[in-house]
């Protein structure tokens, strides 16, 4: 058995990245356009928080199972593979569906349903990159996946003004009606999501468990490593995390109903997310000190607790990172639309401009990713990773703050070019430090709890991005979007703190 994983060339990464362009049309049209089918359906933009929180808490969910799973399946797909596969198809039939809900509730439980089926096909692609390179290498393949991502969020956010603008399809529907230019865009987007995604499995052949051990104690020796072993946590100390977390997420939530006409009911979330968190720890100490740990549940809590520390640093980047992520996804459509184009009537054509216009501007973010990709490299080889992220974290925070002060939406553009640079390292450069200081066997569980600290900025900004806009900042969405640009800075500031193993 060959004991060194060897190098792929151009084609063959390129082949085992390509089903993440399908991935991110159906990611580029969730965040583009659930807002507006939310808005059309009779949401605003008090309770579009609470509406898009099933995403995140999906992902919270669904991503470190899936982790878990994958890393311990093996069948004629492989390793990974079925699990793109089956999450696309999923996930394409969700894109057929949700564009034609009759109501709210129907569109808020077809969002739940397509952003499950997508972390499904998603998150095994991260640790795809980790089992299929050698570490030289991996920097490339995350690269590569930066690029499939622009190029799928460009035109996938741009397809609803693509369809009026090209094809003549109205964008303008009946209240309470979704119109076609978004229908026919959600149509074409699921059908690509499947043919790319089938295109990886087709033309990508998976290392068995055992050559990829057997790379792994080649690597280890190479460098003069061992392969340590996992530190366990003791059941006292998941007992008394427990115990801490659940008695702060009921006063917390006690404090909420006592105040519930002065507090936004979005703060519940928080208070739920906390003591959910205190009960996983008390379930992990229980299994425990009984001595039934080997199980899935079990083996991820203590994955979680024993995270390597340039892991455990790189969690307070992406907590910073994506809470803005997360405000533009939620907020751009209300706040150009209320704030550059004056006007909420979602039935008027001077919103509906507003809107298009929005799909435009993500898709120049995404745009710009596929540029930033080319040249961050270049930045990490005159200096490093560190300062390369810091750089481009900073102009996104400067692009979202950039907002308030814009006044035609035309200028936007420019906003959004610094978002999307601080988008394209956010896609590569923590991937690139993370899958060099993971165990093989584990590639997958890590880059799901890795997902935690996605998902945990994208719930705190669900529980009060609602409360501040109504209560602080005087029902002005836009100012989601300069908060957004603050917490980008101070995680630009925090990346200097992570400490890159040779």
């Amino acid at each position: 058995m060959q004991k060194t994983k060897p190098q792929l060339n151009f084609w063959q990464i390129w082949n085992m990245c390509f089903g993440f362009l399908g991935i991110q049309f159906g990611f580029a049209l969730q965040n583009s356009n659930v807002s507006r089918i939310f808005e059309a359906l009779g949401a605003d933009y008090s309770n579009l928080a609470i509406l898009w929180v099933a995403a995140p808490i999906t992902g919270l969910i669904v991503q470190p199972i899936i982790g878990y799973m994958s890393d311990n399946t093996w069948n004629r797909l492989g390793r990974r593979r079925p699990y793109f596969l089956w999450g696309a198809i999923a996930a394409s039939f969700s894109l057929f569906i949700m564009p034609n809900s009759p109501t709210l509730w129907l569109a808020a439980g077809m969002l739940w349903i397509m952003d499950a089926s997508i972390n499904v096909s998603m998150e095994p692609f991260r640790a795809f990159v980790g089992d299929m390179l050698p570490k030289k290498q991996r920097a490339m393949g995350y690269a590569m996946q930066t690029f499939f991502i622009g190029v799928g969020a460009v035109v996938a956010s741009a397809l609803p003004w693509m369809m009026t603008n090209w094809f003549d399809i109205s964008n303008v529907a009946p209240a309470g009606m979704i119109p076609d230019s978004v229908k026919f865009s959600f149509y074409a987007g699921g059908s690509i999501f499947l043919v790319a995604v089938i295109w990886t499995v087709l033309s990508t052949k998976e290392y068995s468990p055992e050559q990829l051990a057997a790379f792994e104690e080649a690597q280890a020796a190479k460098s003069g490593a061992s392969i340590a072993p996992q530190e366990v946590r003791s059941s006292a100390k998941y007992f008394k995390g427990g115990a801490v977390y659940s008695v702060i997420g009921l006063v917390l939530y006690l404090l909420i109903a006592a105040n519930i006409e002065s507090l936004d009911q979005n703060l519940y979330i928080m208070a739920g997310g906390l003591a959910a968190f205190g009960v996983c720890q008390l379930v992990a100490g229980y299994l425990r000190k009984n001595e039934r740990i080997n199980n899935g549940f079990s083996e991820v809590m203590n994955d979680l607790f024993a995270m390597p520390q340039a892991m455990r640093q790189l969690a307070v980047v992406q907590f910073f990172s994506w809470f803005p992520l997360f405000a533009m996804w939620i907020y751009t459509n209300s706040a150009v639309t209320s704030f550059h184009y004056s006007s909420t009537d979602v039935t008027s054509a001077v919103y509906n401009e507003g809107a298009d216009w929005v799909s435009i501007l993500m898709a120049t973010y995404n745009g710009v990713s596929i540029f930033a990709a080319i040249i961050i490299p270049v930045v990490v080889r005159f200096s490093n990773l560190q300062f390369a992220h810091l750089i481009n974290l900073s102009l996104g925070g400067i692009g979202f703050i950039s907002f308030i002060f814009i006044k035609d939406p035309a200028w936007l553009v420019l906003s959004m070019v610094g978002v999307g640079f601080a988008w394209a390292s956010i896609l590569s450069v923590p991937y690139a430090i993370l899958s060099n200081v993971l165990p093989a066997k584990k590639m997958g569980v890590y880059m799901g709890i890795f997902n935690f600290f996605i998902v945990i900025p994208q719930i705190l900004a669900a529980s009060i991005l609602g409360f501040l806009i109504t209560k602080v900042f005087d029902n002005q969405p836009v100012y989601a979007l300069v908060i957004g640009g603050c917490s980008m800075l101070i995680a630009g500031v925090m990346t200097l703190r992570v400490k890159i193993p040779e």
